[in-house]
């Protein structure tokens, strides 16, 4: 399991649990299948043996044992809770041993480590939690119930987590993802328990149903919760008893004995069979499924039948059905090219029938693209599939004719007989050429050594010969800074007096100049009188600022 997804508060609170906790030890799984031989520390038991344990798991859940076998398979392929150094299997993102349990709260992380019986059943009480989960509802097919494999689909996805990468459908283009984790699972049950013999039915999915953005870690949100399948659904077979008919799904060999290798008669598709015991399981490590022990109804023959081949139902004739699905276009998105470029109008766009397959060599394409005149031109494709379905797709083409954008080049002040580089810190960026910069061009000059205003003139063009310009002005400054404070005023005889108290100068360019401030005259506060201060700062541009005032003292 990649994807942590359930919390031991949510364990508790399931409304249907097989199990309780760290209570696995008392489940009697390991007293039914004792018959395939003890289970031995840090060793992996028999394929028959494992086979065994996920079988009466699954049965003892209620659980279709084709899904928890398709799901042990999709976890771990060789069904091995121990490598060869018998050591616990453990995935590079946590999980652990054959189920491949992630970030369980709740359970014995040590016991899942080395007890397979309690791995197994951990991961079957964690699936069986996805089918009635309450944190929220997963969608179920209308009449249903937990024997009907087809309605653990989604279960079997939040048992691998409900995120956009398992999304049934793409949502640009309303594809089945088959990479999703539940469609790789439900292809096992195909292979693995009906060796391809039997197709699944299928949910009738929209794009709609599905509410999640692709580039979130949250989780999707179901719209749709309840789907009518129009394709038959399958009952697990794993609930027949000694007695029951069952009828075979096509053309099948009853063996001598419950294996591959056995001699075998032939028997006709829809022929009823009566189970005569239990199921047994087949000793090869690649098959997964079990034999029944059959008779047909005259007892004429006798022997073992695969489980992938028999049902509880009559094959249904074939009705066929009207294809109403369009083909789907791919590719051919809007897009800008340069002028004078290359320009094939069927490059990377290609056409895919739900029926009909690759259709990219009937695509046909109406209107044309002029790449030596700037504009915009439309394109229209269309494809028809053998059942008359069409698809249509309009795209735009536009021949470039943006200009580059030109950043950095404002007016700016600087100070006299500074430094400066006209091109420093301006950029240049065109929408398909990229970084222009190298190719802006400059005219006019700025003479920093004499103070005025200059004019600055820079241009860039692009490949499609479009031209960026922008026009800055450069002034060597000319301000004055400013002397505040300093106004005339009248002190008392005596009193203490600091000609530079409250007064300060500050510049456009150099910020605060207060301590650049020099003074010229003096008061003396034991003589009554008037007396005249002047205040002069200057900058680094040399501009002077002079104010004088007058200190009155009565």
């Amino acid at each position: 399991m990649k994807i942590s997804i359930m919390k031991v508060g949510i364990l508790t609170s399931l409304t249907f649990s097989m199990f309780n906790g760290q209570a696995f030890a008392e489940s009697g799984l390991t007293n039914a299948c004792s018959s395939f031989g003890e289970i031995q520390p840090n060793e992996n038991p028999s394929h028959e043996k494992i086979n065994c344990l996920l079988t009466n798991a699954a049965i003892k859940a209620e659980i279709p044992p084709e899904v928890v076998k398709a799901v042990a398979t999709q976890e771990n392929g060789d069904w091995r809770q121990f490598n060869d150094d018998g050591k616990p299997i453990i995935s590079a993102d946590g999980g652990i041993g054959l189920m491949q349990l992630t970030n369980k709260t709740g359970y014995d992380q040590k016991k899942l480590e080395n007890d397979i019986v309690y791995n197994i059943e951990a991961g079957v009480e964690v699936l069986s939690g996805m089918y009635s989960r309450n944190d929220y509802d997963l969608p179920k097919i209308t009449g249903a119930g937990r024997r009907v494999i087809e309605n653990w689909y989604f279960p079997v996805m939040a048992y691998n987590g409900t995120k956009p990468v398992n999304s049934p459908l793409y949502q640009e283009n309303g594809k089945i993802n088959v990479n999703a984790y539940q469609e790789e699972v439900f292809a096992e049950i195909e292979n693995q328990s009906y060796l391809n013999d039997t197709i699944l039915a299928k949910y009738p999915f929209k794009t709609t149903d599905f509410q999640y953005d692709r580039e979130s870690t949250e989780n999707i949100i179901f719209k749709n919760l309840v789907y009518t399948l129009a394709d038959q659904t399958h009952d697990s077979v794993y609930w027949f008893k000694a007695g029951d008919k069952v009828v075979t799904s096509s053309s099948v060999k009853i063996r001598e004995q419950a294996s591959t290798s056995s001699g075998y008669k032939t028997v006709s598709k829809d022929t009823i069979l009566i189970i005569t015991g239990e199921f047994v399981y087949d000793k090869s490590k690649e098959n997964k499924f079990v034999w029944y022990p059959v008779q047909t109804e005259d007892k004429s023959m006798k022997g073992y039948v695969s489980s992938a081949y028999i049902s509880n139902r009559l094959s249904s004739p074939v009705v066929p059905i009207k294809d109403t699905i369009k083909p789907v276009i791919s590719g051919a998105g809007n897009k800008t090219i340069k002028l004078n470029s290359s320009f094939n109008p069927k490059t990377n766009v290609s056409a895919k029938d739900n029926a009909d397959g690759n259709m990219t060599s009937k695509l046909k394409v109406t209107g044309t693209v002029n790449t030596k005149k700037k504009g915009t031109y439309t394109l229209k494709y269309t494809v028809t599939d053998q059942s008359k379905n069409t698809a249509t797709v309009t795209r735009k083409i536009t021949i470039d004719g943006t200009k580059p954008v030109i950043s950095g080049a404002n007016s700016k002040t600087i100070a006299y007989n500074s430094t400066f580089n006209p091109k420093s810190g301006v950029t240049a960026k065109d929408n398909l050429d990229g970084n222009v910069t190298s190719k802006i061009k400059v005219t006019g000059t700025v003479n920093t050594k004499k103070k005025g205003t200059y004019t600055l003139k820079y241009t860039v063009t692009d490949q499609s010969k479009n031209i960026g310009t922008v026009t800055r002005k450069i002034t060597i400054d000319s301000t004055k800074p400013v002397i505040s404070g300093a106004k005339s005023k009248t002190i008392a005889y005596n009193s203490t007096f600091n000609s530079k108290s409250g007064v300060s100068a500050k510049d456009n360019l150099d910020g605060s100049l207060t301590s650049k401030i020099k003074i010229t005259g003096t008061v003396n506060t034991k003589k009554k009188g008037s007396y005249t201060l002047t205040y002069t700062v200057t900058d680094i541009s040399k501009n002077k600022a002079v104010v004088t005032r007058k200190i009155t003292v009565k």
